[in-house]
Parts: C-alpha cells; sequence; structure tokens
C-alpha cells in the first residue's frame, strides 16, 4: 500500500463529535474511526466485521508516528474501512478498557506500550494484541498493511482459530481474575522484615552515579523516593535518604527537567536524565512535588522545596484551567518533531541573551555547536542542545570565580528572557481535559505544599480545585446532592462514571487539605468518598477494590489493580487514606478495609515488592506500631496554638494523623476523642496519642518540639 496522504479537510468522522483532545486529533483521518459505544458493536455484528481498536492518548509520541505513517495513509484507510469496524480510544478517558487490552497484550508479547493495538470480535474479546506497528515489514516486526491483510484473511478463512483464540484469552484473564482473589488467606501477611527487603531490592538496582534505578530509560517513580524517606525515618538508616537526594538532584540538573519552563517530563531515554521524552504529565508534577516537600521536611535544604516551587509555579502557569481545574499533559511534539519546542542553538542563545550572557548561559548549561539531542529519523547530531547542569550553581561558581548570589540573579535573568523568547514558538498540544484522579494528585500536592511550606497561594489553589470537582465532575440528585462523581470534564461537558482511581485520590487532595487547613468540611468530603468507595469499588469477598463499580459498562472482566505504574495503583492510595482516616476517626471499618486489601494482594507484594511501594506504604502505617494521633486544642486566635501547628507541619511526620480541636461539639462528630482533648484552662493543648495511649498534655511550644523531634 503506497503512501497517500490526505488532505484533512477532506475527510471528517464520527469521532468529531467526541471531546477527547485525542479523539479529535483522528476525526479528520481518512479512517472511518467510531468511538467505544454499544452501536458501534452492534455494527460490527451486522457486518460480520472483526474490531479493529487503537487506544492511545493525546500527548503520546508513536501515536501520533503511527497516525501519520498509517491512518493519514488513503490506501491503508481504504483497507480498513472495507473490512474492519474501527474503534479508537483515549485511554485516559477509559482506563478501564485499556488495563483490560494492556493485560492482553502483555500476556501474548511480553511487553505494553501505547499506541496499543487490538483485533477482537464484537463480543469485546481479543485475538491479537500489539503496540506500534511500521508502514512497511521489518526484520523483528510485521508493517502494518501486511497485518491488517493477514488478519482480514483469516477472519474469512480460519474463523474457527480466531474463536479458540478469544476463549483462551479471556480465559486466561478470568484465571488471572481468580488467582488475584485468591490471593489473600488468613495466614497470608507480610513479613515482618518486607521493608528491610525491599530496601535491598533498592539496593540491588539503584544507580550510584546519577540517582534513580536500573539503568535506561529512567522513570521518575517518585512513590519509590516517598517509600525510601518512610525506611529512613522507620529505621534510622541515611543509606535511603541520600539515595533520594542523589535522585532528585540529579533529576533537577538533567533535561528531564525543564530548565527554562520548569515541571519535569515524562522520563529519560539515557541514564544519565539527559534526553527526555519531553511530554508532561500532570501526574509526574504531583507526585514529584509531594517527594520534594517530603525530603525537604527531612532535611530542611531549600533545594527540594525550590524544585517543588518551580513545579508548582509551571502548573499554575501552563496547566491551570479558570475554573481552578488541572489540565492533564502538554505534548513532547510540536510542528511533528519531538522536542523541538525546548532544545537551543548555541547562535540562537547569543542572538537572545548577546555574546556575554550567551556563552555563560551555554557554558553553565553545556552548549556545544554540534548539539547533544539527536535527529530522530538520523540519530544525527543536528546542533540542537537540551538545556542541562553538570555542575551545581554554586559548584560552577566556585569553578569560574564568580559570586554565586550574583551569578543566580544574572541567570534568573538570562532564563526569563529565553524562557520569552521560547513563548513565541510553536508550542506542543495542550491535553486540555480534565480527570478528575490526576486533580486528586495534584490537589494533595498543593495542599501539602500550602502546609510545609506555610504557603497560603498553595492551599487555595487546592480548595479552588477540589471545589471544582465538587461542582463540576459530580452527578448531582434531584436535591443538588453529591450523587456520582465522574471522571473527565473538558468544556463544560462533563461525563464517563468516575473509576476507583478517582475516588481514591480525590479522598486523598480532601484528607491533605483536611490536615492542612483542618476545616471540617474537607474531612467530611474525605469520609463521603470512602465510604462511597467502599459501596460501590469493594470487593466484599476478598478484600481490594475492583477498577470500576459494578453498575458501571460491562467488560470482559472486572480487573483489580495495585501495581504501581506510573502512578500508584487506586487501591495502594484507597489503603494508605483508609489507614490515616481510619486512624484518626477511631473507626475501625475504615482500617480493617485498608488491612484486607494489603493482605489480599500480600503474595504480590511480597513478590516484586518495589512496584508496590504505595501499598507498602499503607502498610508501614498500619503495622509498624508507632502510627501517632496529634491533636491540638486552642483558640484560633492564639499565637501559641499556631506556633504549635506550625511546629507540626515542618516536621516530617509520615506515621502520624492530625487534628485541631477548636471547636470541641463539631469536631467530636468526626474525631469521637475531640470531646476529651480540649484546652487546658484556655491554653493551647497538644495532645500526643500512640497505640490507645497519650502522653500527658503539653501547653508549653519548647515541649511540642521536643516531643516531636522525639517521634520514631
Amino acid at each position: 500500500m503506497a503512501h497517500v496522504s490526505p488532505d484533512s479537510a477532506t475527510f471528517t468522522n464520527a469521532l468529531i463529535h467526541e471531546q477527547s483532545p485525542y479523539l479529535l486529533q483522528h476525526a479528520h483521518n481518512p479512517v472511518n474511526w467510531r468511538a467505544w459505544s454499544d452501536a458501534t458493536f452492534e455494527l460490527a455484528k451486522r457486518e460480520d466485521k472483526p474490531i479493529f481498536l487503537s487506544i492511545g492518548y493525546a500527548t503520546c509520541h508513536w501515536c501520533h508516528v503511527m497516525e501519520r505513517e498509517s491512518f493519514e495513509n488513503v490506501n491503508t484507510s481504504d483497507f480498513i474501512n472495507e473490512h474492519y469496524i474501527a474503534i479508537k480510544v483515549d485511554r485516559e478517558e477509559r482506563p478501564d478498557i485499556d488495563a483490560i487490552y494492556m493485560s492482553v497484550c502483555q500476556a501474548l508479547t511480553g511487553h505494553g506500550g501505547w499506541p496499543l493495538t487490538i483485533f477482537m470480535d464484537a463480543d469485546k474479546k481479543p485475538f491479537f494484541a500489539g503496540t506500534y506497528f511500521p508502514p512497511e515489514n521489518h526484520p523483528n516486526r510485521p508493517g502494518f498493511p501486511y497485518l491488517l491483510q493477514h488478519i482480514e484473511n483469516a477472519w474469512r478463512t480460519e474463523r474457527s482459530k480466531i474463536v479458540e483464540s478469544c476463549e483462551a484469552i479471556v480465559e486466561h484473564l478470568s484465571a488471572k481474575k481468580q488467582t488475584t482473589n485468591n490471593a489473600a488467606t488468613p495466614a497470608l501477611t507480610l513479613p515482618t522484615d518486607i521493608l528491610h527487603q525491599t530496601f535491598s531490592r533498592y539496593e540491588q538496582t539503584f544507580d550510584p552515579h546519577y540517582g534513580g534505578f536500573g539503568s535506561q530509560p529512567k522513570f521518575p517513580s517518585p512513590q519509590n523516593l516517598l517509600l525510601l524517606l518512610r525506611y529512613h525515618k522507620r529505621t534510622g538508616n541515611t543509606a535511603p535518604l541520600a539515595m533520594v537526594e542523589r535522585t532528585l538532584r540529579a533529576m533537577r540538573k538533567g533535561g528531564v527537567f525543564d530548565q527554562l519552563g520548569y515541571g519535569f517530563h515524562r522520563y529519560s531515554t539515557d541514564r544519565e536524565w539527559l534526553v527526555p521524552h519531553f511530554e508532561k504529565m500532570l501526574y509526574d508534577q504531583a507526585m514529584m512535588a509531594l517527594a520534594c516537600l517530603e525530603t525537604f521536611q527531612i532535611t530542611r535544604d531549600e533545594a527540594y522545596s525550590r524544585i517543588a516551587e518551580e513545579i508548582f509555579t509551571y502548573v499554575l502557569r501552563d496547566m491551570t484551567d479558570a475554573n481552578g481545574g488541572f489540565y492533564s499533559a502538554e505534548d513532547a511534539d510540536s510542528e511533528g518533531h519531538e522536542g523541538k519546542f525546548y532544545v537551543w542553538r548555541s547562535e540562537e542563545v547569543r542572538a537572545v541573551l548577546g555574546d556575554g550572557d550567551g556563552y555563560l548561559f551555554a557554558a553553565l548549561y553545556n552548549f556545544s555547536d554540534e548539539g547533544n539531542f539527536e535527529d530522530e529519523a538520523t540519530r544525527e547530531r543536528t546542533g540542537d542542545n537540551i538545556p542541562h547542569l553538570r555542575l551545581s550553581l554554586e559548584d560552577f561558581a566556585t569553578a569560574h570565580s564568580i559570586d554565586a548570589d550574583e551569578l543566580r540573579a544574572r541567570i534568573s535573568t538570562m532564563r526569563e528572557r529565553l524562557f520569552t523568547h521560547r513563548e513565541k514558538r510553536v508550542h506542543p498540544l495542550k491535553d486540555d481535559k480534565i480527570l478528575t484522579d490526576w486533580n486528586g494528585l495534584m490537589i494533595a500536592a498543593f495542599a501539602f505544599g500550602g502546609r510545609v511550606l506555610d504557603n497560603a497561594l498553595y492551599t487555595q489553589v487546592a480548595e479552588r480545585a477540589l471545589e471544582f470537582i465538587q461542582t463540576k465532575m459530580f452527578a448531582k440528585n434531584e436535591d443538588g446532592d453529591m450523587k456520582r462523581l465522574l471522571h473527565r470534564y473538558r468544556l463544560g461537558n462533563d461525563a464517563i462514571p468516575a473509576f476507583l482511581d478517582d475516588y481514591a485520590f480525590v479522598a486523598w487532595g480532601a484528607f491533605e487539605l483536611y490536615q492542612t487547613t483542618f476545616s471540617l468540611k474537607y474531612l467530611e468530603t474525605t469520609l463521603f468518598l470512602c465510604d462511597e468507595m467502599l459501596r460501590l469499588f469493594a470487593n466484599t469477598e476478598d478484600g481490594g477494590f475492583y477498577f470500576s463499580a459494578e453498575d458501571n459498562e460491562s467488560l470482559i472482566v472486572r480487573t483489580q489493580e495495585a501495581y504501581d505504574g506510573a502512578i500508584p495503583s487506586g487501591n495502594s492510595i484507597a489503603a494508605s487514606v483508609l489507614a490515616r482516616v481510619g486512624k484518626l476517626t477511631s473507626r475501625t471499618h475504615y482500617t480493617d478495609a485498608a488491612k484486607r486489601t494489603i493482605a489480599h494482594f500480600a503474595a504480590h507484594v511480597q513478590q516484586h515488592p518495589t512496584g508496590f511501594a504505595q501499598m507498602l506504604m499503607a502498610h508501614d502505617m498500619l503495622s509498624g506500631g508507632v502510627t501517632q494521633e496529634i491533636i491540638i486544642a486552642g483558640s484560633t486566635m492564639d499565637i501559641a496554638t499556631h506556633e504549635m501547628l506550625r511546629c507540626i507541619a515542618d516536621a516530617y511526620l509520615p506515621h502520624a494523623v492530625m487534628a485541631f480541636n477548636h471547636t470541641p461539639h463539631s469536631v467530636k462528630h468526626f474525631i469521637e476523642q475531640a470531646e476529651y482533648q480540649t484546652s487546658a484552662n484556655g491554653a493551647a493543648t497538644a495532645y500526643f496519642c500512640e497505640n490507645f495511649t497519650c502522653k500527658a498534655p503539653m501547653t508549653d511550644v519548647g515541649e511540642v518540639r521536643r516531643a516531636l523531634a522525639e517521634m520514631a
């Protein structure tokens, strides 16, 4: 099939009526794409055609490549239209669909990724899976036109084999689900040394030179860093903290961090964090900010708080909707080339900054005339540079006999000028859909940042985003009360029943807001979401949570996911939130649900503990024997009260939950011990409790500081 490119204005398919930016990207392909719907599957049955399902997302580089090579090819598209029913799915809109068919791809091929290519029957049963396919045959990968012809021929001549394959794959998925459901037995609990085992695994894969784990590619995986910080806190071992610091500093200096506009790119293609995959995802910003903030709490090194503030600067500037929600992602590509928006030639920098500053900037950020970035097609250096640091500003200043403060101010001015110049370039696509789960993560990050950095703006941003979720992304009943959470919002359109991740992540965000503001409305929202999560998603027989609610669309299998990928799993966050809320409120059904979730996945956690970092954080909270409940009682007008609250916000307390008892009559409805833990003779009073035992009340701020320092 020779490549024939269409005029995009010539073709319009059914995706033109969708809201997803990814689906709209394909609305003018000559492929007769349809959205996932009952009507589409009924059409496939009527016409007795196989279904070609393509799953991707708006900022997916290889999705763009396959679109240009195959879906814009008129001959290829004509063949698809004649012999297949073609369905496009945005994996970020329908993660339930993506999870099922990605597991099929991984089972059949040993790997996964996007674009995800699935061939299946009208009953949604797959019989072939893969990822990207080139336009021509390669030694280890068939060309997409050949694949289309081969499968079409098999559909006509070997239908019985395809039916057998479908049934075998569905049986495998069902068996896998059953194995997971049978994972929890009364005798199967995590060993007492599971955290030591996990740290040993991290030691084996840690890169001592550049930080991170493994060789290449390297992903941020901030949940691993968060678990290492807790292990440091639990044991006093300084090695895990050193791992975290090494990783964060190396990432901040590398090309994986946008040195001009801030924010982290998706991952590094090399060991040194130099050449990134340039897309930016909201969830990476949220999780990396949390890791930096916790590291700052431990070390008090402003290098880490500064990274968090830079991330927040990027999100507020480029990823925040006018109504308060957060956008999903920014693409890696612009003008058809990955990274073009972000790279620089030395002469361009000098043209913007002048020779003096231009040479200084190029020296600091390691520019060269041949460049450090290769052309994707030719793999040759083209003179383009990714700004990155090999030395910190302080070390560079020392090496070049420059005053460090003067250099920082000078570089800040240069950065602003280059950033302003870069803004004139063609920007990568912004995926402006608002996803409930990713917004929950960002709410948690901003709320935590507001608390740790004593920054009222960050707290207000988190509050406004949660208000957006509550007003825009809940289906309401006739009385206007919140009824069911929805997953996606874009341009005034809210849709798709929410998944476990949506409820769990927003519950986390709401709880962090309560821990920051101590406003009871946020604790009430947390409890509502936890209750709904238990009602809609809990596996009441075996433990844990299903990804989809029982009344969501019926797919070929109802999955339970706990593995932490690019973001923590919904089960892991659910267990973490339920553990914390249960400890604070003394409502044992929450902590029981968290324990059952951990037990349910215990076999998988023990087998590959570094893949379940967030689950192990929940386990650490529940099993370590040192969970603390801290209540400060006093007047909001009392300076001593604020000093005590500030002491707690400054301290690294991963095993503690906090409350502010300023209105005992109201607080006791949520936290029963608040009825008794009240202000002593009108003075600010701190209560530190652990495992149902409380220390004597403290009314001296210095005593509170000492008690915090002694906490394990």
